[in-house]
């Protein structure tokens, strides 16, 4: 029996499929800066998810903005964490 197709004629995912899209791979990394801890998932060397485990205005450059943390580019700080990680080898890149 085929999969139930959505309207646009892509299956349908299942519970599980989706789960592991929106969480598959997932690491935690904290701040060096601030201690605000995260989790991130390298894609590939130029694009990072970030998942935030709490309210974003926990990061003193996040909360000094006036601007929605959605809407705010990856602070310089999380972001050189980040980096850091992957070239320690703590925090792995997709397809490498």
């Amino acid at each position: 029996m085929a999969p139930p197709y959505t309207a646009f004629g892509s299956p349908v995912a299942s519970a599980e499929e989706t789960r592991e899209f929106l969480s598959g791979g997932l690491a935690p990394v904290g701040c060096r800066t601030c201690a605000v801890r995260v989790l991130v998932k390298k894609n590939s060397p130029k694009h990072t998810s970030i998942q935030w485990t709490t309210d974003s205005s926990a990061c003193p450059v996040y909360a000094a903005s006036d601007r929605p943390a959605a809407l705010q580019d990856t602070c310089a700080e999380l972001q050189r964490s980040i980096d850091e990680d992957v070239r320690a080898g703590a925090l792995g890149v997709a397809g490498e």
